[in-house]
Protein backbone atom coordinates (compact mmCIF):
# COMPACT_ATOMS: atom_id res chain seq x y z
CA UNK A 1 0.00 0.00 0.00
CA UNK A 2 2.86 2.03 0.82
CA UNK A 3 4.49 1.11 -1.79
CA UNK A 4 1.83 2.59 -4.49
CA UNK A 5 1.22 5.98 -2.31
CA UNK A 6 4.35 6.47 -3.15
CA UNK A 7 4.52 5.79 -6.72
CA UNK A 8 1.59 8.04 -7.04
CA UNK A 9 3.31 10.85 -5.55
CA UNK A 10 6.42 10.62 -7.13
CA UNK A 11 4.40 10.43 -10.94
CA UNK A 12 2.86 13.95 -9.18
CA UNK A 13 5.99 15.16 -8.15
CA UNK A 14 7.71 14.33 -11.83
CA UNK A 15 4.17 15.51 -13.61
CA UNK A 16 4.79 19.06 -11.75
CA UNK A 17 8.38 19.20 -12.31
CA UNK A 18 7.60 18.62 -16.00
CA UNK A 19 4.64 21.41 -16.11
CA UNK A 20 7.69 24.35 -14.27
CA UNK A 21 10.60 22.96 -16.73
CA UNK A 22 8.06 23.47 -19.80
CA UNK A 23 6.40 26.98 -19.04
CA UNK A 24 10.23 27.86 -18.15
CA UNK A 25 11.54 26.94 -21.58
CA UNK A 26 8.43 27.96 -23.27
CA UNK A 27 8.86 31.19 -21.91
CA UNK A 28 13.11 31.99 -22.98
CA UNK A 29 12.14 29.94 -26.45
CA UNK A 30 9.12 32.43 -27.29
CA UNK A 31 10.82 35.16 -25.95
CA UNK A 32 13.77 34.52 -28.34
CA UNK A 33 11.51 33.94 -30.89
CA UNK A 34 9.41 37.40 -30.59
CA UNK A 35 12.85 39.52 -31.14
CA UNK A 36 13.79 37.23 -34.09
CA UNK A 37 10.46 37.96 -35.69
CA UNK A 38 10.50 41.55 -34.86
CA UNK A 39 14.00 41.27 -36.83
CA UNK A 40 12.81 39.74 -39.71
CA UNK A 41 10.33 41.82 -39.77
CA UNK A 42 12.67 45.01 -40.91
CA UNK A 43 14.78 41.94 -42.87
CA UNK A 44 11.50 41.30 -45.09
CA UNK A 45 10.66 44.95 -45.60
CA UNK A 46 14.58 45.80 -46.81
CA UNK A 47 14.55 42.74 -49.27
CA UNK A 48 10.81 42.84 -50.49
CA UNK A 49 11.88 46.96 -51.53
CA UNK A 50 15.11 45.32 -52.83
CA UNK A 51 13.69 42.83 -55.31
CA UNK A 52 10.17 44.50 -55.81
CA UNK A 53 10.63 48.42 -55.00
CA UNK A 54 8.22 48.69 -52.91
CA UNK A 55 7.17 48.11 -49.24
CA UNK A 56 5.20 45.35 -47.97
CA UNK A 57 2.46 46.01 -45.24
CA UNK A 58 2.87 43.45 -42.18
CA UNK A 59 0.55 42.97 -39.07
CA UNK A 60 3.16 43.10 -36.33
CA UNK A 61 4.97 46.42 -37.48
CA UNK A 62 2.01 48.39 -38.39
CA UNK A 63 0.23 50.43 -35.34
CA UNK A 64 -3.46 50.80 -35.52
CA UNK A 65 -4.33 54.25 -37.06
CA UNK A 66 -6.99 56.65 -37.07
CA UNK A 67 -9.14 56.54 -40.42
CA UNK A 68 -11.12 60.10 -41.44
CA UNK A 69 -14.76 58.97 -42.78
CA UNK A 70 -13.66 60.60 -46.15
CA UNK A 71 -11.52 57.60 -46.75
CA UNK A 72 -14.93 55.19 -46.37
CA UNK A 73 -13.04 52.84 -44.12
CA UNK A 74 -14.81 52.34 -41.13
CA UNK A 75 -13.51 49.25 -38.47
CA UNK A 76 -14.80 48.89 -35.12
CA UNK A 77 -12.61 46.89 -32.84
CA UNK A 78 -14.92 46.74 -29.89
CA UNK A 79 -15.77 42.64 -29.81
CA UNK A 80 -15.11 41.87 -33.22
CA UNK A 81 -13.82 43.52 -36.55
CA UNK A 82 -15.10 44.36 -39.59
CA UNK A 83 -14.04 46.18 -42.89
CA UNK A 84 -16.62 48.28 -44.99
CA UNK A 85 -15.41 49.80 -48.21
CA UNK A 86 -17.89 51.90 -49.87
CA UNK A 87 -15.65 52.94 -53.06
CA UNK A 88 -13.51 51.50 -55.75
CA UNK A 89 -13.77 47.61 -55.80
CA UNK A 90 -17.31 46.32 -54.80
CA UNK A 91 -15.98 45.21 -51.20
CA UNK A 92 -18.98 44.21 -48.84
CA UNK A 93 -18.72 44.21 -44.93
CA UNK A 94 -15.69 41.26 -43.94
CA UNK A 95 -15.44 39.60 -40.58
CA UNK A 96 -11.49 40.30 -39.68
CA UNK A 97 -9.70 38.60 -37.04
CA UNK A 98 -8.42 41.17 -34.78
CA UNK A 99 -5.83 38.36 -33.89
CA UNK A 100 -4.06 39.80 -36.92
CA UNK A 101 -2.89 42.56 -35.34
CA UNK A 102 -3.23 41.55 -32.30
CA UNK A 103 -0.67 39.22 -30.56
CA UNK A 104 1.01 40.07 -27.41
CA UNK A 105 4.27 39.45 -27.00
CA UNK A 106 7.05 41.12 -24.98
CA UNK A 107 8.76 42.51 -27.94
CA UNK A 108 5.44 44.46 -28.59
CA UNK A 109 4.80 45.33 -25.02
CA UNK A 110 7.94 47.19 -25.26
CA UNK A 111 7.23 48.94 -28.45
CA UNK A 112 3.70 50.20 -27.41
CA UNK A 113 5.00 51.20 -23.76
CA UNK A 114 7.63 53.46 -25.50
CA UNK A 115 4.95 54.50 -28.06
CA UNK A 116 3.16 55.43 -25.45
CA UNK A 117 5.71 57.65 -23.43
CA UNK A 118 6.90 59.22 -26.67
CA UNK A 119 2.64 60.32 -27.64
CA UNK A 120 2.58 61.81 -23.56
CA UNK A 121 4.48 64.81 -24.77
CA UNK A 122 2.92 65.25 -28.05
CA UNK A 123 -0.94 66.37 -28.65
CA UNK A 124 -2.84 65.06 -30.73
CA UNK A 125 -6.29 65.22 -32.02
CA UNK A 126 -8.52 62.94 -32.61
CA UNK A 127 -10.62 62.85 -35.72
CA UNK A 128 -12.40 59.88 -35.76
CA UNK A 129 -13.61 56.99 -33.07
CA UNK A 130 -13.09 54.26 -36.10
CA UNK A 131 -9.96 52.90 -35.92
CA UNK A 132 -8.56 49.81 -38.47
CA UNK A 133 -4.87 48.44 -39.11
CA UNK A 134 -2.95 50.12 -41.31
CA UNK A 135 -2.03 46.83 -43.02
CA UNK A 136 -5.74 46.12 -43.81
CA UNK A 137 -6.09 49.41 -45.53
CA UNK A 138 -2.92 48.64 -47.91
CA UNK A 139 -4.36 45.46 -48.87
CA UNK A 140 -7.45 46.72 -49.19
CA UNK A 141 -6.43 50.09 -51.50
CA UNK A 142 -4.01 48.13 -54.02
CA UNK A 143 -3.58 44.76 -55.72
CA UNK A 144 -0.46 43.50 -53.99
CA UNK A 145 1.95 42.20 -56.53
CA UNK A 146 2.76 38.25 -56.22
CA UNK A 147 5.94 37.95 -54.10
CA UNK A 148 8.76 36.73 -54.67
CA UNK A 149 9.30 34.33 -51.48
CA UNK A 150 6.24 32.24 -53.48
CA UNK A 151 6.66 29.54 -55.42
CA UNK A 152 6.45 30.07 -59.15
CA UNK A 153 5.65 26.21 -60.11
CA UNK A 154 3.18 24.98 -62.64
CA UNK A 155 1.48 23.57 -59.97
CA UNK A 156 1.03 25.87 -57.63
CA UNK A 157 -0.04 28.54 -60.19
CA UNK A 158 -1.58 26.14 -62.51
CA UNK A 159 -4.66 28.69 -62.15
CA UNK A 160 -3.13 31.86 -63.66
CA UNK A 161 -3.26 30.06 -66.93
CA UNK A 162 -7.05 29.65 -66.70
CA UNK A 163 -9.26 32.77 -67.32
CA UNK A 164 -11.56 31.61 -65.07
CA UNK A 165 -12.10 32.57 -61.33
CA UNK A 166 -12.90 29.46 -59.89
CA UNK A 167 -11.41 27.08 -57.50
CA UNK A 168 -10.26 23.90 -58.46
CA UNK A 169 -12.28 20.69 -58.04
CA UNK A 170 -11.93 17.32 -58.60
CA UNK A 171 -14.65 15.63 -59.64
CA UNK A 172 -15.33 11.67 -60.39
CA UNK A 173 -18.32 9.90 -60.82
CA UNK A 174 -21.23 9.95 -63.59
CA UNK A 175 -21.47 13.40 -64.92
CA UNK A 176 -25.01 13.46 -66.25
CA UNK A 177 -27.14 10.35 -64.19
CA UNK A 178 -25.76 11.16 -60.68
CA UNK A 179 -28.04 10.12 -57.98
CA UNK A 180 -26.22 11.78 -55.14
CA UNK A 181 -23.37 14.38 -54.64
CA UNK A 182 -20.77 14.72 -51.64
CA UNK A 183 -18.85 17.59 -51.17
CA UNK A 184 -15.26 17.05 -49.74
CA UNK A 185 -13.27 20.12 -47.66
CA UNK A 186 -9.72 19.51 -46.72
CA UNK A 187 -8.32 20.79 -43.71
CA UNK A 188 -5.79 23.60 -43.25
CA UNK A 189 -2.00 23.42 -45.17
CA UNK A 190 -3.87 20.38 -46.88
CA UNK A 191 -5.20 20.19 -50.62
CA UNK A 192 -7.92 18.03 -52.60
CA UNK A 193 -5.33 15.21 -53.03
CA UNK A 194 -6.09 14.44 -48.97
CA UNK A 195 -9.02 12.84 -50.67
CA UNK A 196 -8.57 12.03 -54.03
CA UNK A 197 -5.71 9.87 -53.06
CA UNK A 198 -6.87 8.09 -50.19
CA UNK A 199 -10.99 7.44 -50.47
CA UNK A 200 -11.76 7.92 -53.88
CA UNK A 201 -10.06 5.07 -54.72
CA UNK A 202 -11.34 2.90 -52.32
CA UNK A 203 -15.13 3.56 -52.76
CA UNK A 204 -17.09 0.72 -54.15
CA UNK A 205 -18.29 0.31 -57.81
CA UNK A 206 -21.91 0.92 -56.35
CA UNK A 207 -20.94 4.68 -54.94
CA UNK A 208 -18.54 5.34 -58.18
CA UNK A 209 -21.56 4.99 -60.44
CA UNK A 210 -23.87 6.61 -58.80
CA UNK A 211 -22.56 9.42 -56.40
CA UNK A 212 -20.59 12.50 -57.94
CA UNK A 213 -17.62 13.25 -56.11
CA UNK A 214 -16.81 16.67 -55.53
CA UNK A 215 -13.58 17.15 -53.82
CA UNK A 216 -12.64 21.33 -53.94
CA UNK A 217 -9.11 22.95 -53.19
CA UNK A 218 -9.83 25.73 -50.74
CA UNK A 219 -9.39 29.25 -51.79
CA UNK A 220 -5.16 29.88 -51.07
CA UNK A 221 -4.48 26.25 -50.91
CA UNK A 222 -3.43 23.22 -54.01
CA UNK A 223 -4.14 24.36 -57.25
CA UNK A 224 -6.76 27.35 -56.41
CA UNK A 225 -6.13 30.79 -56.62
CA UNK A 226 -3.99 32.33 -54.48
CA UNK A 227 -4.84 35.79 -54.81
CA UNK A 228 -2.26 38.18 -53.31
CA UNK A 229 -5.06 41.26 -52.27
CA UNK A 230 -7.60 38.39 -50.59
CA UNK A 231 -8.29 38.53 -46.71
CA UNK A 232 -9.20 35.08 -46.90
CA UNK A 233 -12.17 35.31 -44.60
CA UNK A 234 -14.97 33.34 -44.03
CA UNK A 235 -17.07 35.24 -47.45
CA UNK A 236 -14.77 34.53 -49.64
CA UNK A 237 -13.99 30.75 -48.86
CA UNK A 238 -17.84 30.14 -48.76
CA UNK A 239 -18.81 32.16 -51.91
CA UNK A 240 -16.05 30.55 -53.87
CA UNK A 241 -16.97 26.85 -52.72
CA UNK A 242 -20.23 27.44 -54.05
CA UNK A 243 -19.46 29.62 -56.91
CA UNK A 244 -17.48 26.27 -58.15
CA UNK A 245 -18.70 23.56 -56.80
CA UNK A 246 -22.42 23.78 -55.52
CA UNK A 247 -23.55 26.22 -58.69
CA UNK A 248 -20.74 24.98 -61.46
CA UNK A 249 -22.06 21.14 -61.03
CA UNK A 250 -25.51 22.45 -60.65
CA UNK A 251 -26.06 20.77 -57.01
CA UNK A 252 -29.34 20.89 -55.35
CA UNK A 253 -28.80 18.44 -52.55
CA UNK A 254 -25.51 17.13 -51.28
CA UNK A 255 -23.40 15.32 -48.66
CA UNK A 256 -20.64 17.61 -46.85
CA UNK A 257 -17.58 15.66 -45.39
CA UNK A 258 -14.92 17.93 -43.75
CA UNK A 259 -11.76 17.73 -42.33
CA UNK A 260 -10.24 20.02 -39.63
CA UNK A 261 -10.24 23.81 -40.54
CA UNK A 262 -12.61 22.44 -43.52
CA UNK A 263 -15.42 21.71 -40.65
CA UNK A 264 -16.07 25.06 -40.08
CA UNK A 265 -16.37 25.88 -43.91
CA UNK A 266 -18.62 23.16 -43.91
CA UNK A 267 -21.05 24.50 -41.05
CA UNK A 268 -21.20 27.45 -42.47
CA UNK A 269 -22.34 26.17 -45.81
CA UNK A 270 -25.02 24.05 -43.88
CA UNK A 271 -26.24 27.16 -42.43
CA UNK A 272 -26.83 28.80 -45.46
CA UNK A 273 -28.31 26.16 -47.89
CA UNK A 274 -30.23 24.01 -44.34
CA UNK A 275 -32.77 22.52 -46.57
CA UNK A 276 -30.10 20.76 -49.10
CA UNK A 277 -27.99 19.33 -46.61
CA UNK A 278 -28.31 15.38 -46.58
CA UNK A 279 -26.08 14.41 -44.24
CA UNK A 280 -22.95 15.94 -42.38
CA UNK A 281 -19.50 14.53 -41.77
CA UNK A 282 -16.64 16.15 -39.51
CA UNK A 283 -13.32 15.34 -38.95
CA UNK A 284 -11.85 16.89 -36.11
CA UNK A 285 -14.22 19.97 -35.88
CA UNK A 286 -11.98 22.88 -34.19
CA UNK A 287 -14.79 24.02 -31.81
CA UNK A 288 -14.05 25.56 -28.00
CA UNK A 289 -16.68 26.66 -26.50
CA UNK A 290 -15.52 30.22 -25.26
CA UNK A 291 -16.48 31.35 -21.69
CA UNK A 292 -18.55 34.35 -20.87
CA UNK A 293 -16.60 37.49 -20.84
CA UNK A 294 -13.48 36.23 -22.66
CA UNK A 295 -12.73 38.26 -25.98
CA UNK A 296 -13.50 34.87 -28.66
CA UNK A 297 -10.74 35.37 -30.52
CA UNK A 298 -7.95 35.77 -28.68
CA UNK A 299 -9.45 32.66 -26.50
CA UNK A 300 -9.09 30.54 -29.59
CA UNK A 301 -5.51 31.99 -30.61
CA UNK A 302 -4.39 30.58 -27.28
CA UNK A 303 -6.27 27.17 -27.33
CA UNK A 304 -4.81 26.29 -30.45
CA UNK A 305 -1.78 28.37 -30.19
CA UNK A 306 -0.56 28.24 -26.41
CA UNK A 307 3.06 29.03 -26.76
CA UNK A 308 4.64 26.08 -25.26
CA UNK A 309 7.55 23.95 -26.99
CA UNK A 310 6.22 20.60 -25.68
CA UNK A 311 3.87 19.17 -27.29
CA UNK A 312 5.93 19.06 -30.56
CA UNK A 313 2.21 19.59 -32.59
CA UNK A 314 1.45 22.77 -29.95
CA UNK A 315 4.63 24.04 -30.85
CA UNK A 316 4.05 24.37 -34.50
CA UNK A 317 0.95 26.01 -33.71
CA UNK A 318 2.25 28.82 -31.78
CA UNK A 319 4.72 29.17 -34.19
CA UNK A 320 2.19 29.89 -37.19
CA UNK A 321 0.19 31.57 -35.76
CA UNK A 322 2.04 33.91 -33.55
CA UNK A 323 4.56 35.03 -36.08
CA UNK A 324 3.94 36.49 -39.18
CA UNK A 325 7.75 36.88 -40.27
CA UNK A 326 8.67 33.21 -39.14
CA UNK A 327 6.18 31.76 -40.80
CA UNK A 328 6.84 33.17 -44.26
CA UNK A 329 10.44 32.37 -43.86
CA UNK A 330 9.09 28.39 -43.11
CA UNK A 331 7.30 28.88 -46.14
CA UNK A 332 9.92 30.59 -47.95
CA UNK A 333 12.45 27.32 -47.37
CA UNK A 334 9.41 24.75 -47.04
CA UNK A 335 6.79 25.95 -49.62
CA UNK A 336 8.68 27.44 -52.66
CA UNK A 337 11.70 24.63 -52.72
CA UNK A 338 8.92 22.00 -52.48
CA UNK A 339 9.97 20.61 -55.73
CA UNK A 340 13.21 20.09 -53.99
CA UNK A 341 12.37 18.28 -50.82
CA UNK A 342 10.11 16.09 -53.14
CA UNK A 343 12.70 14.94 -54.82
CA UNK A 344 14.91 14.15 -52.08
CA UNK A 345 12.50 12.55 -50.37
CA UNK A 346 12.14 10.35 -53.41
CA UNK A 347 15.70 9.98 -54.00
CA UNK A 348 15.90 8.23 -50.08
CA UNK A 349 13.32 6.30 -50.84
CA UNK A 350 14.36 5.07 -53.88
CA UNK A 351 10.74 6.38 -55.25
CA UNK A 352 8.91 3.92 -52.96
CA UNK A 353 6.94 6.69 -51.08
CA UNK A 354 4.22 8.53 -52.30
CA UNK A 355 4.79 12.01 -51.74
CA UNK A 356 0.95 13.71 -52.32
CA UNK A 357 0.79 14.46 -48.77
CA UNK A 358 4.62 16.64 -49.01
CA UNK A 359 2.69 18.45 -52.61
CA UNK A 360 -0.56 18.87 -50.28
CA UNK A 361 1.11 20.18 -47.30
CA UNK A 362 3.27 22.93 -49.25
CA UNK A 363 1.02 23.94 -52.20
CA UNK A 364 -0.15 27.84 -50.52
CA UNK A 365 1.23 31.02 -50.12
CA UNK A 366 2.33 32.71 -46.43
CA UNK A 367 -0.75 35.11 -47.20
CA UNK A 368 -3.23 32.46 -47.66
CA UNK A 369 -2.53 30.21 -44.90
CA UNK A 370 -2.04 33.55 -42.19
CA UNK A 371 -5.21 34.66 -43.38
CA UNK A 372 -7.08 31.76 -43.47
CA UNK A 373 -5.30 30.68 -40.11
CA UNK A 374 -6.40 33.59 -38.11
CA UNK A 375 -9.59 34.60 -40.22
CA UNK A 376 -11.29 31.41 -40.10
CA UNK A 377 -10.03 29.29 -36.95
CA UNK A 378 -10.19 32.31 -34.89
CA UNK A 379 -12.19 34.92 -36.46
CA UNK A 380 -15.18 32.39 -36.42
CA UNK A 381 -15.36 31.58 -32.68
CA UNK A 382 -18.00 34.08 -32.29
CA UNK A 383 -20.31 32.14 -34.53
CA UNK A 384 -19.53 28.59 -34.34
CA UNK A 385 -22.52 28.36 -31.42
CA UNK A 386 -25.33 30.01 -33.33
CA UNK A 387 -24.35 27.66 -36.50
CA UNK A 388 -24.04 24.62 -34.39
CA UNK A 389 -27.16 25.61 -32.91
CA UNK A 390 -28.91 26.18 -36.51
CA UNK A 391 -27.40 22.70 -37.06
CA UNK A 392 -29.14 21.03 -34.37
CA UNK A 393 -32.48 22.79 -34.52
CA UNK A 394 -33.00 23.77 -38.51
CA UNK A 395 -31.14 20.53 -39.95
CA UNK A 396 -32.60 17.08 -39.69
CA UNK A 397 -29.91 15.17 -41.49
CA UNK A 398 -27.23 12.92 -40.15
CA UNK A 399 -24.43 13.81 -38.43
CA UNK A 400 -21.33 12.23 -37.76
CA UNK A 401 -17.82 12.96 -36.10
CA UNK A 402 -15.09 10.99 -36.64
CA UNK A 403 -11.85 11.80 -34.45
CA UNK A 404 -8.34 10.37 -33.77
CA UNK A 405 -7.53 9.06 -29.86
CA UNK A 406 -4.18 10.72 -30.33
CA UNK A 407 -4.72 13.70 -31.95
CA UNK A 408 -1.99 16.56 -30.29
CA UNK A 409 -3.31 18.93 -33.18
CA UNK A 410 -7.39 18.94 -32.21
CA UNK A 411 -8.09 17.65 -29.12
CA UNK A 412 -11.06 14.99 -28.62
CA UNK A 413 -12.95 16.88 -26.35
CA UNK A 414 -13.67 19.16 -29.26
CA UNK A 415 -15.92 16.90 -30.95
CA UNK A 416 -17.56 16.29 -27.85
CA UNK A 417 -17.98 20.11 -27.20
CA UNK A 418 -19.96 19.66 -30.65
CA UNK A 419 -22.11 16.69 -29.59
CA UNK A 420 -23.49 19.26 -26.69
CA UNK A 421 -24.26 21.61 -29.17
CA UNK A 422 -25.82 18.97 -31.58
CA UNK A 423 -27.07 16.11 -29.18
CA UNK A 424 -28.11 14.23 -32.23
CA UNK A 425 -24.45 13.94 -33.64
CA UNK A 426 -22.67 10.98 -33.22
CA UNK A 427 -19.04 10.73 -32.08
CA UNK A 428 -16.36 8.12 -33.25
CA UNK A 429 -13.22 7.95 -31.23
CA UNK A 430 -10.64 5.88 -33.61
CA UNK A 431 -8.03 4.82 -31.00
CA UNK A 432 -4.24 4.82 -32.27
CA UNK A 433 -5.10 7.64 -34.84
CA UNK A 434 -3.72 11.04 -35.13
CA UNK A 435 -4.95 14.33 -36.87
CA UNK A 436 -4.09 12.66 -40.19
CA UNK A 437 -3.93 9.15 -39.76
CA UNK A 438 -8.31 9.17 -39.08
CA UNK A 439 -8.53 9.07 -42.88
CA UNK A 440 -4.24 8.06 -44.07
CA UNK A 441 -3.83 4.59 -43.50
CA UNK A 442 -7.34 3.16 -42.92
CA UNK A 443 -8.86 4.90 -45.69
CA UNK A 444 -10.37 1.51 -47.10
CA UNK A 445 -12.31 1.26 -43.68
CA UNK A 446 -13.25 5.26 -43.69
CA UNK A 447 -14.93 4.61 -47.16
CA UNK A 448 -16.99 2.14 -45.92
CA UNK A 449 -18.21 4.14 -42.82
CA UNK A 450 -18.98 6.85 -45.19
CA UNK A 451 -20.87 4.78 -47.21
CA UNK A 452 -23.08 3.38 -44.85
CA UNK A 453 -23.69 7.09 -43.50
CA UNK A 454 -24.76 7.79 -47.22
CA UNK A 455 -26.85 4.70 -47.43
CA UNK A 456 -28.75 5.72 -43.98
CA UNK A 457 -29.48 9.18 -45.40
CA UNK A 458 -31.49 7.58 -47.80
CA UNK A 459 -34.22 5.57 -45.77
CA UNK A 460 -34.43 8.68 -43.69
Amino acid sequence: MDVKLNTIRLVRVLSLAGEILNNAVSFAVFCVLDFVDFILCFVYKVIDFWIESQWKPCYCSSAKQRIIEGDNILVSEECESKIVCLTSANLQVEDISDTLYSRPSIVAQLSKFIINDLNKTKKTTVTSTFTIDSTIVELLRRNVVPRWSDCDCKICNSWTSSRKDTLFVKAEGPKDKAREDVLFIHGFISSSVFWTETLFPNFSTTVKSTYRLLAVDILGFGRSPKPTDSLYTLREHVEMIEKSALEAFQVKSFHIVAHSLGCILALAIAVKHPGSIKSLTLLAPPYFPVPKGEPATQYIMRRIAPRRVWPVMAFGASVACWYEHISRTICLVVCKNHRLWEFITKFITRNRIRTYLLESFCCHTHNAAWHTLHNIICGTAGNLDSYLDTVCNQLKCEVTIFHGGDDEVIPVECSYNVQRRIPRAQVKVVENKDHITIVVGRQKAFAKELEKIWKRSKCD
